[in-house]
C-alpha cells in the first residue's frame, strides 16, 4: 500500500481550477488504487510554521555542524516536523496555481520550511547539493488566469512551472508528471481548454 500526499497552494476552495483537477485526478486515483492512502494537505490551513529568524539561524547552526539552541530548538523541531509529515508519503499531487507569473507564496513557505540540510538535502563542499526526497513521484497540476505557452509579453511570463519543477529536481524528485490549464480566463477558448486539462489529469492519474 502506497501513501499519496496531495498539497494544495489554492485558497479558492470550490472556486479553484487547480483543486477541481485535483478532484479529477484523484477520483479516477482512488478507483485504481483502493487500498492506498491519500492525505490532503491544505497549506493554508495554518499548520506550516513561519521560517524566521530563530529557524534561520537554527539553519545555519546545522549547516556549521553544531546543534540548534534557545528558540532555534522549537524552529528548528517545527521544521522537521513539517519536513516528516512531506517525506511520509510515496507520491505527491501538487495543486499549484499561478500568482504574479510564479508560485503562491505558501508554497514558497512551504519550500523554505522543509528545505533543510539532512532533511531534503545534502551538501559537499565539493560536489555541492544532492537531494534526499528520492524514490518517489509527483503529478503537479499547473493553472494560470492569464499566461499560456507562446503568447506575448503582455500576457506574463512563466516562473511558476521552471520554479517548481527545478526544486522537485533538486530535492531529488525525478519522476514528475505535468498538466496544465494555462491560460483559464484571457481565451475564448476556455471550455474547450478546461475539458483538455481535465483529460490529461484523467491520463496522468491512470499511470500514476
Amino acid at each position: 500500500m502506497a501513501k499519496l500526499l496531495h498539497i494544495s497552494a489554492s485558497p479558492r476552495g470550490e472556486r479553484s481550477e487547480s483543486l477541481a483537477l485535483a478532484r479529477t485526478f484523484l477520483e479516477v486515483y482512488r478507483e485504481l488504487h483502493p487500498g492506498d492512502e491519500v492525505e490532503e494537505w491544505d497549506l493554508w490551513d495554518g499548520s506550516l510554521p513561519e521560517f524566521g529568524p530563530a529557524a534561520v539561524a537554527a539553519k545555519m547552526d546545522v549547516f556549521a555542524g553544531l546543534e540548534p539552541s534557545g528558540a532555534g530548538v522549537a524552529a528548528w523541531e517545527a521544521a522537521a516536523a513539517a519536513f516528516r509529515r512531506f517525506a511520509g508519503a510515496d507520491k505527491y499531487l501538487f495543486s499549484v496555481p499561478m500568482w504574479n507569473a510564479g508560485i503562491p507564496y505558501v508554497l514558497k513557505q512551504f519550500i523554505d520550511v522543509v528545505s533543510q540540510p539532512g532533511m531534503v538535502f545534502g551538501f559537499d563542499p565539493e560536489l555541492g547539493y544532492r537531494g534526499l526526497v528520492t524514490g518517489r513521484k509527483a503529478a503537479v497540476l499547473y493553472t494560470g488566469a492569464v499566461y499560456g505557452e507562446g503568447r506575448g509579453p503582455a500576457f506574463g511570463a512563466d516562473f511558476q512551472a521552471p520554479f517548481f519543477d527545478g526544486w522537485l529536481r533538486w530535492a531529488g524528485i525525478t519522476d514528475i508528471a505535468s498538466v496544465e490549464f494555462r491560460p483559464n480566463l484571457a481565451t475564448t477558448e476556455v471550455e474547450a481548454r478546461r475539458a483538455r486539462a481535465h483529460a490529461d489529469a484523467v491520463e496522468a492519474a491512470k499511470i500514476f
